[in-house]
């Protein structure tokens, strides 16, 4: 996909200044972008994971030595999905810690 595709689907999906986007909706848009990449494949075809590295360190670092190879384009829309699926995770995270301390504070009444 080439980034103005991938550009009109993030603003037809969260509006264009991402006003819709919620960890919820962020979650369901990378799930539907992973599975149109699956569908993509041949039926039966297997997926190969070449990873040499043994710990997460290792692992993420030929990770962004990888992405430095890519295509530009490619490597943006990388790098856009893991950074919104990071930041709204950390969002999601810090609502779960409000609501959690209001649902305490039930429980001691």
């Amino acid at each position: 996909m080439d980034l103005d595709t991938f550009k009109q689907l993030v603003y037809r999906e969260f509006g264009d200044r991402l006003e819709h986007a919620t960890p919820a909706n962020v979650r369901e848009f990378l799930d539907r972008l992973q599975m149109q990449e699956v569908s993509r494949r041949l039926p039966g075809e297997r997926f190969e994971i070449h990873e040499t590295g043994t710990t997460y360190e290792e692992i993420i670092k030929d990770f962004f030595a990888r992405v430095l190879e890519m295509p530009r384009d490619d490597a943006i829309i990388l790098l856009w999905t893991l950074a919104i699926d990071l930041a709204f995770a950390a969002v999601e995270h810090q609502y779960a810690e409000y609501f959690a301390s209001l649902f305490r504070d039930l429980d001691r009444a």
